[in-house]
Formats: structure tokens, C-alpha cells, sequence
């Protein structure tokens, strides 16, 4: 099963995409909407900042395929529904990741417990810090009744949220407990520890520990599924005559890619392997080329490219898009 999000939000209308969108529409969609809203291009606006972990959200679900067709059959249930807090019955929601993580299903979340394993804890709930809030369910008419849940939240930076983490964090007793975070996981993603919860009051099933993961936004790089992307700024000439570049890495060395000649804004060069690294796979580096425009140019330049404009092709660069603008009239 799935969060209570999933009943609130429409990730398709956030992304402002039709449910029988393609994969290869959807990613375009979103590349956009994330290059509009990052919020290395709006700093100091929280709505953008907030649009753009809608997006990034919205995205991770309707990009991985398993989850896309859960949340469906979640949705499809109408949108009255709603889960209860925690109680067995209704399962509570899992992680929204778990697809990603461990495979769906019970037998997944079964393995949740193994992959955020808890040390040095015997069972109790959380009493500092960002922790406190608790709910409880009800397992059942004349059934024991579930311990309540216990909800956290952790903050982490870009590189650790990619590479994974083990987060200590202090419990009701004053005694430390070991969190493991995957690699891989993506902002606003929720991780459930079953049974690590309050102990039932009445024999029943012990409540879950609910975390809640934030990731700091990284000044280069940002998420595309496993893969990574930044953008890389070129020359005019580099563009145009074609050079070999060095592109940074996420916390490694940087690599050498070949520019060919002609190449436009827009395109994206591929590193194979050096994206997000997962039990579940391995992405790409993905860097796209931004011609630059100098600001300033001093009199020889400026000649030149006088010069230049003289003998550059006479073609106009604008010419298929006034076509098309006219035929769609």
C-alpha cells in the first residue's frame, strides 16, 4: 500500500500530464518544470522551492513503473477514502519506495526491517528532538489494539542521500538508535520501520517508527530517477568547432567528454555509471551543453565575429519555427 498522500495528491495534475502520458513525455515534462522551478534559479522564493519538491515528488512515483501502476489502483479506489492511523487492518501506508527498495507488497516490507534495521533499541518511542508525534489503530472490531506509531524526521545532504546513510538518533530512554537510510533515497520520501513503534497495551501488534527524509537541494547536480544531471556551460567556439571538456562528478574526480562540432544548447551528453548507485541499478551522469553567450567583448572580438558574420552561413536558424507557427494558424 501506499501513503495517505497518494489519496491527496494528483501527480499527474501536478505535473499537468494526461494519466496515459508516456514515459518519454513525461520525463520532458518534468526536466522542464524542474529547470523552471530549481531552486538554484529562484533563490529565496519558497513557493518555487516548494513547487519544485511537488515536482520532484510527483515525478519519482509516475517515473518507476511498479509505483506508477500501484499509485494507479491506489487512486482508482476513489478518492474518499482514507487510512486510518496505523491500525493492521488497513496496513497504514508504506513507504512510498518500497518499490525501489525491496520490491512491493508485504513480503517487501517485510524486508524494510532488515534494510533499516534498528540497533541498541529494545522496542520503545522516540521522546526528543523533531520526534513526538504518535498515533495509534485499531487492529479490529475485538481485536487488540495496534502501539501507536512514532513519526521523525531527518534531514540529509544531497551526497548522502545518494550514497546512503546511517542516521543515530535518541530515543525516549536517552539511549541511541541506528537508523540506516538507502541509497537512493529522494526528498519527501517516507520510510516505515515496522513493529519499531509503541508496544501494544494490549498484547497486539507494535506501532511503526514513520521517518520522513528531506534532501538538501545540491548547487549542481539534481535528480532525473537514478540518473544525475547538470549543465554544462561551452563556448561559442568550443560549440562550434567541436572540444574535449571536463565535467564534475558527484564527490569524485572529474571526467573528459568530447564536444563535437556543431553541437547546440540543449544537448545531453551521457557518462554511463556515474549516476545514483542502488541495489536496484545504477544511472548515468547526464550533461547537458549551454552555449554561453560572452557579455562583453573587447575590439578585436568584436571584429572578428564581424568578420565571421560576413561568411557564416546564410541560413536563417528560425526559419522551421516560423513555419510551423504559421501552419498551425
Amino acid at each position: 500500500m501506499a501513503s495517505q498522500d497518494w489519496f491527496d495528491k494528483d501527480f499527474y495534475k501536478i505535473l499537468g500530464v494526461d494519466k496515459s502520458v508516456s514515459d518519454a513525455d513525461l520525463k520532458k515534462t518534468y526536466r522542464k518544470l524542474a529547470r523552471q522551478f530549481h531552486p538554484d534559479s529562484n533563490q529565496g522564493d519558497a513557493k518555487a522551492e516548494a513547487r519544485f519538491k511537488e515536482i520532484s515528488e510527483a515525478y519519482a512515483v509516475l517515473s518507476d513503473k511498479e509505483q506508477r501502476a500501484e499509485y494507479d489502483q491506489v487512486r482508482a479506489m476513489g478518492g474518499g477514502a482514507r487510512f486510518t492511523a496505523g491500525g493492521a487492518g488497513q496496513g497504514g501506508f508504506d513507504d512510498v519506495f518500497s518499490g525501489m527498495f525491496g520490491g512491493g507488497g508485504r513480503g517487501g516490507q517485510a524486508n524494510m526491517d532488515d534494510i533499516f534495521a534498528m540497533f541498541n533499541q529494545p522496542g520503545g518511542g522516540f521522546g526528543s528532538g523533531r520526534f513526538g508525534q504518535s498515533s495509534g489503530g485499531f487492529r479490529g472490531f475485538g481485536g487488540p489494539t495496534k502501539g501507536q506509531d512514532v513519526t521523525a524526521s531527518v534531514t540529509l545532504d544531497f551526497i548522502d542521500a545518494t550514497k546512503g546513510e546511517t542516521m543515530t538518533l535518541q530515543g525516549a530512554t536517552g539511549r541511541p538508535m541506528k537508523v540506516k537510510i538507502p541509497a537512493g533515497v529522494t526528498d519527501g520520501q517516507k520510510i516505515r520501520l515496522r513493529g519499531k513503534g509503541h508496544p501494544s497495551p494490549d498484547g497486539g501488534e507494535a506501532g511503526d517508527i514513520v521517518v520522513q527524509v528531506t534532501v538538501r537541494p545540491h548547487p549542481v547536480f539534481t535528480r532525473d530517477g537514478l540518473n544525475l544531471r547538470v549543465t554544462v556551460p561551452v563556448t561559442f567556439t568550443e560549440a562550434a568547432l567541436g572540444a574535449t571538456i571536463e565535467v564534475p562528478t558527484l564527490g569524485g574526480a572529474p571526467v573528459k567528454l568530447r564536444v563535437a562540432p556543431g553541437t547546440p544548447s540543449g544537448r545531453v551528453l551521457r557518462v554511463k555509471g556515474r549516476g545514483v548507485e542502488t541495489a536496484k541499478g545504477t544511472g548515468d551522469l547526464l550533461a547537458e551543453v549551454e552555449v554561453a553567450v560572452p557579455a562583453h567583448l573587447d575590439d578585436r572580438a568584436r571584429e572578428a565575429l564581424e568578420r565571421f558574420h560576413e561568411v557564416e552561413p546564410q541560413e536563417n536558424p528560425r526559419a522551421d519555427l516560423m513555419a510551423k507557427a504559421s501552419a498551425a494558424r
